[in-house]
């Protein structure tokens, strides 16, 4: 028994200053390549046992050849082991040279495609990680695209829209001024009118830049929806006698909901007054408020507009899309719906459309009243 403990404290030192050797160099070439990285630990392996085995032999005073036929199968394997590490080493190092020069990919705006071939589970991970950021960052850029888009589409129409209120103001501002005014009273009133469609226009710019700020203010009460359709449809009855188009109210369950009844007010009205504006004369708008089936409060109105494009009703909420026959005034400069879509999502709703026969059904859904 005391022999076996000596054999092992002798070889367990040999072994141990090898390990530690070992470590040092590691250390050292931590910068290079990983394939003399696998060549010193494959080193260190064989080595330590050497190691190991000729501090038994100088202890034990075994006899040369015993001890050359030991060093000799150790050497051949220390051969074998770096060799085989150098080839692993190699191969794994090639994999991972053709991993990065596929994600360099992401740097000139494409796609990442894992390099074909079997690789090791860590590289495969990676690729994995890899395949979902380029999936994210196309997402990211198309949609830096459509945003790019939009603004600008939004710039000028805007630009646009502020241009015809303007001339006109400026015109009507000289006749004034000339004394040519057939009729001083009506142009005063028609300046007016134009000075108040400019300031909703830019009320409407203050609101949709606070609304992708984030910063929208939001003071929550509970309201029943049967009030919130009622001032909604009292508010929208001028301008739907206006153009001849009726006004419907059905289905108003008394739900109640918590919102900031001003923004949802504001909702309700943009999207009346985007129904009434499209449809023609004698047709009918519908405002309904029902509990949906999952418990949540499902707003909705439908229009008689003859139904939106399919290809447009993914851009319907975006800001300054205005559709292809609404590009004059008085349709406005297409921020409406997205002030919809804004102040829903910041009630934590979310606001929808799609075709019925004759039209289009707008749809905001919001979460219900705790009871």
């Amino acid at each position: 028994m005391g022999d076996t403990l000596l054999i092992a404290v002798y070889a367990f030192a040999g072994a141990a200053a090898t390990g530690l050797a070992g470590a040092a160099v590691l250390r050292l070439i931590r910068r290079r390549s990983l394939t003399a990285s696998l060549a010193v630990v494959a080193a260190v392996g064989v080595v330590a046992m050497l190691a190991g085995t000729l501090a038994v032999a100088w202890a034990m005073f075994l006899n040369t050849h015993d001890l050359t036929v030991v060093t000799t199968v150790v050497a051949m394997a220390a051969v074998v082991s770096v060799a085989t590490a150098l080839l692993l080493g190699r191969w794994v190092v090639a994999r991972s040279r053709e991993l990065a020069v596929a994600a360099r990919s992401f740097g000139d705006g494409g796609s990442f495609a894992a390099p074909d071939g079997p690789t090791t589970a860590e590289l495969q991970s990676l690729s994995r990680e890899l395949a979902a950021t380029s999936a994210r960052l196309a997402e990211s850029r198309e949609r830096e695209r459509a945003l790019e888009t939009s603004r600008r589409e939004l710039v000028a129409w805007i630009s646009h829209d502020l241009r015809t209120p303007l001339a006109g103001l400026r015109a009507m501002s000289e006749a004034l001024e000339d004394g040519v005014a057939a009729d001083p009273d009506r142009y005063l009133k028609q300046i007016r009118t134009e000075v108040e469609r400019l300031n909703d226009m830019v009320g409407d710019l203050f609101e949709l830049s606070r609304i992708h700020a984030g910063t929208l203010p939001l003071s929550y009460a509970r309201i029943s929806l049967y009030d919130l359709v009622g001032d909604a449809l009292a508010g929208a009855d001028p301008l739907a006698r206006e153009h001849g188009v009726r006004l419907v109210g059905g289905r108003i369950e008394p739900v109640p909901v918590e919102v900031d009844g001003k923004e949802m007010s504001r909702v309700l009205g943009n999207l009346l007054v985007n129904a009434i504006r499209r449809t023609p004369a004698d047709g009918t708008v519908a405002i309904a408020a029902e509990r949906g089936t999952d418990g949540a409060v499902v707003l909705s109105v439908t229009d008689g507009c003859g139904g939106i494009p399919e290809e447009d009703l993914p851009r319907v909420f975006d800001t300054g899309w205005r559709g292809t026959h609404a590009r004059t005034p008085p349709a406005g400069a297409g921020l409406g719906l997205a002030i919809v879509r804004g102040i829903v999502e910041a009630h934590q709703g979310r606001a929808t459309v799609r075709n019925i026969p004759g039209g289009c059904r707008f749809e905001v859904v919001l979460p219900a009243a705790a009871s």
